[in-house]
């Protein structure tokens, strides 16, 4: 017979080594908050997919008429971003998070309907497409400044390129099951397994029991957001990285909105558009595990600006590449370049922030991924003069110039130390 004091000591060495393996994924909560998260950032990516399918095949879209769509995503979120980081510091973050996944829920579905029904136009795609982008103002800033609360601050980076992982896993398996679903099921079926994923999140979160700490309710809400803007730019180093972070996604993702128009011309179908994207996927989730590896380096400065130059350099040869399999390949290159960048600059800024302060400042910050589909009404507009090939490679070309730019005049990116990211 084993005895007690032994076996709690064994235990005890099982959890550490647990710990030390999977960081914050040992946490039960945590670990509970990260699959329903990945259910429905897999919803977030398959949706998008297909809304821009549905818009371009079955409904004769143009590129502006994608240019409208991302524009009609970005504007409500870049709006409600603002506001959404400050309820998240005033409010419990648990229950904005249950709302938030209610209501796309009840979207999607509305969507999926329109779509099974052959009621759906344009300005249905387009309409349901902005009011969940007011939704989604609140997500990102909530769920920034809430997994915080379910770790330990040493496991603050483990969760930090968890969450990029979760991402790009996301954006690996989701445009390939994405693309054969609507081959053979059509788009309808793509946003119904997107209502799927946010009634797990749902469910998750309800059954998750930590909240937010109270706040002071009584304060003026624009004094707070004045608040959050002030501080952000007290911090040279919050300023560039959140402004690098803006244009990597206005400038250097274009493609992303544009996606549909390089499969056809690369005489690719839904399945091969799918294929595009989780190439990229792929990309970017070997990154994560390189910057896994690399993120201690003293130098990790250098290495992220030039991460993000190669990204660049090959965004541009995609946009000119002469076959489908060439695009793939410098779309798993771009993938992988880019995600150094935003690991990096995300653990910074969650190490930096105070908490009191977190959830304005991840509302100013998360307001980047709606620089995306927003990038995408500039690339609309120069793909419908000229082509995709040169609205996307010209976006490319000015944010090699904007990371070069930094790279040369400001030495605390440059000197950016891996061995201490927490110190300003």
């Amino acid at each position: 017979m084993i005895p007690k004091r032994e076996n709690a000591q064994e235990i005890a060495s099982l959890r550490a080594r647990l710990v030390t393996k999977f960081g914050a994924l040992s946490n039960p909560k945590y670990r509970r908050y990260w699959f329903g998260s990945l259910a429905s950032v897999g919803a977030i990516q398959i949706v998008t997919m297909a809304q821009g399918w549905l818009i371009v095949d079955k409904l004769g879209g143009s590129e502006l008429d994608i240019g409208v769509l991302g524009g009609a995503t970005a504007v409500p979120t870049i709006v409600i971003s603002l506001f959404g980081g400050v309820l998240a510091d005033r409010f419990d973050r648990r229950k904005l998070i249950i709302g938030v996944s209610a209501a796309s829920t009840a979207l999607l579905m509305l969507l999926a309907i329109l779509d099974a029904t052959g009621s759906v136009m344009i300005w249905h795609v387009v309409v349901i497409a902005a009011i969940q982008g007011l939704v989604m103002g609140f997500d990102g800033p909530v769920r920034s400044s809430y997994f915080p609360l379910l770790i330990e601050r040493k496991h603050m980076t483990s969760a930090v390129v968890l969450g990029t992982v979760m991402w790009q896993f996301s954006r690996l398996v989701t445009p390939v099951i994405g693309g054969f679903i609507i081959r053979y099921g059509g788009t309808e079926s793509v946003f119904f397994v997107g209502v799927l994923g946010w009634a797990s999140m749902l469910l998750v979160m309800i059954s998750l029991k930590i909240s937010s700490p109270p706040s002071d309710k009584a304060r003026n809400v624009m004094s707070d957001i004045v608040e959050g803007v002030r501080f952000i730019r007290s911090r040279h180093d919050f300023v560039l990285l959140i402004g690098l972070t803006y244009a990597t996604h206005f400038f250097g993702m274009q493609y992303l909105q544009l996606m549909p128009f390089f499969a056809k011309r690369f005489e690719r179908e839904a399945d091969g558009y799918g294929i595009m994207l989780s190439a990229l996927g792929l990309g970017a989730l070997t990154g994560t595990f390189v910057v896994g590896r690399i993120r201690g380096k003293s130098s990790i400065g250098y290495i992220m600006l030039g991460g993000s130059i190669v990204f660049a350099g090959a965004v541009i040869a995609f946009a000119f590449a002469k076959s489908f399999y060439v695009a793939i390949g410098f779309l798993f290159i771009g993938g992988l370049a880019n995600t150094i960048f935003f690991v990096v600059a995300m653990t910074v800024l969650q190490l930096r922030v105070p908490e009191h302060m977190r959830g304005r400042v991840m509302g100013i910050y998360t307001i980047t991924f709606s620089f995306i589909p927003l990038g995408g009404v500039m690339g609309g507009v120069v793909a419908s003069i000229y082509d995709e090939r040169v609205a996307v490679a010209l976006g490319a070309l000015i944010l090699a110039a904007i990371f070069l730019m930094i790279g040369i005049t400001q030495p605390i990116i440059r000197n950016l130390d891996g061995t201490d990211l927490e110190k300003a």
